[in-house]
């Protein structure tokens, strides 16, 4: 197994930032507190491909509901590999939870932009059964998957990333 990665949580300014930005105001105190219990993403078992995101509060979910989560994660890896980032197995068959680019890439450079790198996932309880999801605090919800990809023996792509969605199409 190719040791390639390893994550970060990002500075609490750039995350203050951040959620402050998805939900509005809030005491310092209050983000400081969520900022603290941001656990970063591990694999659950010796076998397990993906590494668990957990969310850092409690979110519900109502069918057709979608929320934005800032993680306060960042990840530095080898150049030639990415983060591919899908809902937990269970969350996705049990409520039909999903990320609504339907798989996030984190790319390698991605570590460096701006905003440090900050990994969010927007979800949505796309149910047809009516179901509700709720998640605790420390909840698995994503997961992320290293896998190494190639280019093209002509490749000529020389610009630097510097932002999040969308930039590179700039």
């Amino acid at each position: 197994m190719k040791r390639i990665g390893k994550f970060h949580k990002v500075s609490f300014d750039q995350f203050s930032r951040d959620w402050t930005d998805t939900f509005g105001e809030s005491a310092r105190g209050t983000i400081q507190e969520i900022y603290d219990s941001i656990k970063l993403p591990k694999r659950a078992t010796a076998g397990s491909a993906g590494y668990d995101f957990y969310t850092p509060v409690s979110v519900t979910l109502a069918p057709g509901q979608t929320v934005k989560i800032p993680t306060g994660i960042r990840v530095e890896m080898e150049n030639g590999w990415v983060l591919k980032c899908y809902p937990r197995s269970g969350l996705g068959f049990k409520f039909r939870l999903q990320l609504n680019n339907t798989v996030g890439i984190i790319d390698s450079d991605y570590f460096y932009s701006d905003n440090e790198g900050h990994i969010f996932a927007k979800l949505t309880n796309d149910t047809n059964e009516g179901k509700t999801v709720e998640l605790s605090p420390g909840t698995g919800f994503m997961q992320g998957i290293f896998v190494e990809f190639g280019i093209t023996v002509d490749d000529d792509a020389t610009e630097i990333r510097n932002g999040g969605l969308g930039s590179t199409t700039k």
